[in-house]
């Protein structure tokens, strides 16, 4: 028999045995005692909250949305995404600069085109915003967007809570490697029960 067919037929005959026994139990059971995405964003928007309410973090997004922002961060959504996400592309800009103060930094925040040395240099000088962004050939709206990715690298303040965020992430990545592995075992238990039935019906 064919691979692709005797997969087909040994899919069809696990779906029939499932709809008659409780093989897939177990993975019931695991949804509903492993925490899901929501439950993550809860217990992420609760450590922001406490950010916030120390005033260590200001922004118009909610505790929840960010959150949000810090998950998606995580999946590879740019901030464009991001802010459709929270339902208005518009806050993109927002979006981008709680992103930097909570240190989820991208390749793209540090394409400064000068030494970042160099700034440093210039604004420990009486130089003004204008005369700096001149002098680095620059806007100062981006001039005040650079110093803005450098200060967040450099301050500490919420070092603490982020590590406390990083180890609800990594507890749901550890999840979900759990759920696909629990998944794939039950998976091919059920097809070697199908298996075992198909070859009992052949003889």
């Amino acid at each position: 028999m064919a691979p692709k067919k005797r997969q087909k037929d040994l899919m069809q005959l696990f779906s029939n045995l499932t709809q008659k026994t409780k093989i897939v139990e177990p993975m019931k059971t695991l949804h509903g005692t492993l925490r899901d995405q929501d439950a993550v964003e809860r217990e992420i928007a609760l450590i922001m909250r406490e950010i916030q309410e120390r005033g260590f973090f200001k922004t118009k997004l909610e505790p929840i949305q960010l959150a949000r922002l810090i998950t998606s961060f995580y999946a590879g959504k740019n901030d464009t995404e991001i802010a459709r996400e929270l339902g208005d592309e518009k806050l993109s800009k927002t979006v981008a600069r709680a992103r930097v103060q909570l240190k989820l930094f991208r390749d793209l925040d540090f394409n400064m085109p000068f030494d970042q040395e160099q700034m440093k240099t210039l604004m420990s000088t009486e130089m003004t915003m204008k005369e700096i962004s001149e002098a680095l050939g620059i806007s100062p709206t981006t001039l005040r967007e650079y110093r803005h990715v450098i200060e967040q690298k450099e301050d500490t303040t919420l070092d603490p809570y982020l590590e406390r965020i990083k180890d609800v992430m990594e507890d749901r990545d550890l999840t979900e490697k759990m759920t696909s592995g629990l998944q794939e075992d039950t998976l091919g238990e059920s097809i070697d029960v199908a298996e075992s039935t198909d070859m009992t019906e052949l003889n």
